[in-house]
């Protein structure tokens, strides 16, 4: 069956993303984020069937169990992966592809009343960092990355790096470079800091134009002041008339 087939992959996708998984067994007995996901595939199946109140009763007792909301209207690809799971909410009409990672805290929520698509989309391979909130009916592209309590709340592009409140591009790469052995890039702490990276610049530049001025001071042979030094004007003498 489909379902069992999921299920058997969401738990073997563990051992690719989290190094402290020793045992099938540990994971299938201690794993909230595991467990979570087996509720929410057997609620989403009776949802898709028309049995809303049983589905959304069963994504209750998930929830009650695991401290994981996943509404059963939620749609979820395969190899999904909830770390350590306390206070992840994903809402009605958020879809979710193959090989996404959550961290704890994570919220996939809806900005509007309107019944219709409301939540974010996920593509594949995406990673979103603990307390991250992505907000409305946008895309996160495939391999893009979100950092830590960041709030995002309009389209990012594939094998993108967002950070801040509000989410905004702060890397950007056609080429995505993997570290993980199983083709997963969970390195989403290595985030570029671009206040950083422009002062690094004016220094860099500052360095360069007082060398300038060195040069300059060197070849006028003016032996009253450097090029770090400010030259005062020459100072008349009063006349006495």
């Amino acid at each position: 069956m489909g379902l069992w087939r999921d299920i058997r992959e969401d738990i073997s996708c563990v051992f690719e993303r989290d190094p402290a998984a020793r045992s099938t067994l540990e994971v299938m007995a201690t794993y909230p984020g595991v467990h979570a996901l087996i509720w929410h595939r057997i609620a989403h199946r009776l949802w898709k069937r028309g049995h809303r109140f049983l589905g959304r009763f069963i994504s209750w007792v998930g929830r009650l169990l695991t401290n994981v909301d996943i509404h059963p209207g939620a749609t979820i690809g395969k190899k999904f992966f909830i770390d350590h799971g306390a206070g992840v909410v994903i809402g009605e009409t958020a879809e979710i592809g193959d090989g996404v990672t959550l961290y704890h805290g994570v919220t996939l929520g809806g900005t509007t009343w309107n019944k219709g698509k409301r939540h974010p989309t996920l593509e594949d391979n995406v990673v979103v960092g603990a307390g991250a909130k992505v907000l409305g009916a946008i895309r996160i592209g495939c391999n893009s990355k979100v950092g830590a309590n960041s709030v995002v709340v309009s389209n990012v592009p594939s094998g993108s790096t967002v950070v801040g409140v509000p989410g905004r591009v702060v890397r950007k790469s056609k080429k995505v470079a993997y570290f993980n052995p199983h083709g997963i890039d969970l390195n989403h702490h290595l985030i570029p800091d671009p206040v950083a990276e422009a002062i690094s610049c004016l220094v860099k530049r500052i360095d360069e134009l007082e060398g300038q001025l060195g040069k300059k001071a060197d070849a006028d042979e003016c032996d009253d002041c450097t090029a770090h030094d400010v030259c005062e004007p020459p100072v008349r003498e009063a006349s006495h008339g």
